[in-house]
């Protein structure tokens, strides 16, 4: 089960855009790299492509970032926190918050 997943909220921990919160677009985990809306965008030379209608020029992206680069942001407590995983006896597996044990999905 991985801990970090798409639609998560989660906050920078380390690198040039620490501080800021975005949610993950992308998980690569064989990578242990994300992407996160807002964070670590870059700018790509785009050539036009008139079969897909679509315009060259200089395009802002966003990169990946390491996983160990960010924290899962935890709204009850209003800060980043570490991610575990709990097992119940049917064998059912679910994320949980480290500081307060609260389930992560709800």
């Amino acid at each position: 089960m991985q801990k970090l997943k798409r639609g998560d909220e989660v906050i920078v921990i380390a690198g040039r855009d620490k501080g800021k919160r975005g949610e993950i677009i992308r998980v690569l985990p064989k990578e242990n790299r994300i992407f996160v809306k807002g964070v670590n965008l870059c700018k790509k030379h785009v050539k036009p492509n008139p079969s897909l209608n679509e315009s060259g020029g200089i395009v802002e992206r966003e990169a990946s970032i390491n996983i160990s680069n960010v924290k899962i942001w935890n709204a009850m407590i209003g800060r980043g926190d570490r991610v575990g995983i709990k097992a119940f006896e049917a064998g059912k597996k679910v994320r949980i918050f480290k500081s307060n044990g609260e389930r992560v999905d709800q």
